[in-house]
């Protein structure tokens, strides 16, 4: 539902885990003989130990927030690999700068086990502003199909620190109007006040224990 980049574990607690990770996932890439945009995908814990998940092998959802950290166009790079090109990029070019967020705008019910909420579109207004990124195809008067992935958009802010990021993303969340259907928006400008998540400090069952507070009446379910 949010993801951002860089991760608050690696941040604020183990640097040298992107590294080690990074060369975790080029040697899977080098023993596949995998020539593509991809993702290698871990799990870490508290005391900095990495576990191995999955690979993707294609563009990830969240990759937009890769973009605006790095500055690089990863669907141009795929891209140009497909065609034959040489990758003109070493490591040494990527940098990081600032931090980026991103909400998965899915047409589901957060508060009724996130059933799919198909269906047509009556009003539609997207956020704006500097450091504001709408990725969508929906619009006013679209009709959302049932027989296919519930997500109409992804919404993406980027700030200089992770405090900006997260008030951007709050702001354009309150921004973001669509009417006619449930969206997961509620839910999410919930993730986004949450304390635990304001402070970087969360984990697998953090989904699981803010719906139980929506369950028992902490959380407004409006639209």
């Amino acid at each position: 539902m949010v993801e951002e980049t860089p991760s608050p574990l690696i941040e604020n607690k183990h640097k040298d885990l992107r590294k080690k990770m990074g060369k975790a996932a080029i040697r899977i890439a080098e023993l596949a003989h995998y020539t593509n945009a991809g993702t290698v995908e871990f799990i870490a814990d508290e005391s900095g130990n990495f576990y191995f998940l999955e690979v993707n092998k294609r563009i990830q959802v969240e990759h937009p927030i890769t973009e605006e950290v790095t500055g690089i166009d990863l669907v141009q790079q795929q891209i140009m690999i497909a065609l034959g090109e040489p990758l003109r990029l070493s490591q040494s070019d990527i940098t990081f700068r600032g931090h980026a967020i991103e909400c998965r705008i899915n047409a589901e019910d957060p508060f009724d086990d996130f059933r799919p909420s198909p269906g047509r579109i009556e009003m539609y207004y997207a956020p704006g502003g500097r450091g504001v990124r709408v990725d969508s195809h929906a619009y006013a008067g679209y009709t959302i199909p049932s027989h296919y992935d519930s997500m109409i958009g992804k919404l993406i802010t980027f700030g200089k620190s992770r405090r900006e990021a997260i008030d951007k993303m709050s702001r354009a969340l309150g921004e973001y109007m669509i009417t006619g259907i449930k969206t997961t928006i509620p839910f999410e400008q919930a993730i986004l006040q949450d304390p635990n998540f304001r402070r970087g400090v969360y984990s697998t069952n953090f989904i699981e224990q803010l719906l139980g507070g929506a369950r028992r009446g902490l959380i407004d379910d409006k639209e």
